[in-house]
């Protein structure tokens, strides 16, 4: 019987560039780095969460939305959330996260932005609205 997730994989070219990106910029924490014979096992999550992401040496994402994609919108490979969106933008956007967009965008769920990685991995940032508290892109 399954009892949860244990990774999530995003690819990237460079694991120490990835690291700090997702370290020092977004603030999440280095969870596991192992020198392995399959290659360097690096791992990060954010804090209090045990869900864990694996940074995996691999070809960098596109980035772009999907050709045909209502709206052009290309969807995150992780979707993270906040409590204050759009403080939390200010803080990442000093720290100098690339975004899609200038500022944060209201939507029926709540507030919605998405960061790209370095290697064109899109992040979404969300913050629930709060009367539908309950799931939501």
């Amino acid at each position: 019987m399954l009892t949860s997730v244990m990774y999530v994989t995003i690819n990237v070219t460079d694991q120490d560039r990835s690291l700090r990106f997702y370290t020092d910029q977004l603030g999440l924490e280095k969870r596991v780095d192992h020198p392995g014979p399959e290659g360097r096992f690096l791992t990060v999550g954010v804090p209090g969460s045990a869900l864990e992401f694996l940074l995996w040496p691999h070809a960098a994402g596109s980035g772009q939305p999907a050709e045909g994609e209502p709206g052009g919108r290309a969807l995150g490979v992780v979707f993270l959330e906040s409590d204050d969106l759009r403080k939390d933008f200010a803080v990442w956007r000093d720290r100098g996260v690339t975004f899609d967009q200038p500022e944060p965008e209201d939507y029926p769920f709540g507030v919605r932005i998405e960061a790209v990685d370095p290697d064109g991995n899109r992040i979404a940032l969300r913050q629930r609205g709060r009367a539908n508290g309950a799931g939501g892109a």
